[in-house]
């Protein structure tokens, strides 16, 4: 009984051992990235307070002066990012049924399904917003296209993970039933990944409306073109407004996300 006690407590002591290394692994690789990049340059980061804490002071008082020519683009971003994330939704459905394990109908189609995903989000849409806008011209469009895109990889990804772990029971008995990989689909799998799915499609509108702002700053319209133009001629007082609109829509779009998902709970 001792001896099987000492064993567990030696067995428990190397499972902790171990960890604690590799916690001592990424603690280090996380100092040497942030001495890498400068973090712990005090005198540096001290030199760069005063000239904070005056940009601030010119950021103030916020000038609202021309709120009603900011209520267009920020319908512009709003629209952007709602018809961004419908286009990755719709595009990224089909992917996902084809980046599962379980709903895949081939291996080889599996992998080039995931290295779609995987392309689609290794390219901020900070840059395919540049890229379209060379391509459509500048707008809303190329923001559309961007958001649309980069989502895709991103949407899809987490939809393919929600279909690999659903229950397989329900699947199983739609396949012995006769029912065709369509049907098996249709009621096997939706059924199971439906709300996961609606919740990711609200997450993923609320990060859109977030990035959509980024987008204006390239040249795809939005209120994020308004603050550029404003940054640009270092009208300071006008940025710290559109911030706060920025901030205020914001909100709205999380409180108005956070209802929708209690609905789909």
């Amino acid at each position: 009984m001792s001896q099987t006690y000492d064993q567990l407590l030696g067995a428990e002591q190397r499972t902790w051992n171990r960890d604690a290394l590799r916690l001592g692994a990424v603690l280090a690789v996380i100092l040497v990235c942030a001495y890498y990049v400068g973090l712990f340059d005090g005198a540096r980061l001290a030199e760069g307070v005063p000239s904070l804490f005056s940009l601030l002071g010119e950021m103030l008082p916020p000038n609202f002066n021309d709120w009603r020519n900011w209520i267009k683009p920020l319908l512009d971003t709003l629209a952007m990012s709602v018809a961004g994330t419908a286009l990755a939704v719709a595009f990224s459905v089909p992917l996902a049924f084809l980046a599962a394990r379980n709903t895949t109908p081939h291996p080889v189609v599996y992998q080039v399904a995931r290295g779609m995903l995987n392309a689609l989000r290794a390219v901020p849409e900070l840059i395919l917003g540049i890229i379209f806008v060379a391509a459509v011209g500048f707008g809303a469009l190329p923001g559309v296209l961007a958001l649309g895109l980069h989502s895709i990889g991103m949407v899809g990804k987490f939809f393919a993970e929600a279909i690999e772990h659903t229950d397989a029971a329900p699947i199983e008995a739609a396949r012995a039933a006769g029912g065709t990989p369509l049907q098996v689909i249709l009621h096997g799998v939706l059924p199971q990944v439906l709300p996961q799915m609606a919740d990711i499609s609200i997450y993923r509108w609320e990060y859109n409306f977030r990035a959509s702002t980024v987008m204006g700053m390239v040249g795809a319209g939005g209120i994020g073109f308004e603050l550029m133009g404003s940054l640009r001629i270092m009208q300071y007082q006008d940025v710290s407004a559109i911030l706060l609109v920025i901030l205020a829509m914001v909100t709205l779009v999380d409180a108005f996300s956070g209802a929708l998902r209690k609905r789909f709970k």
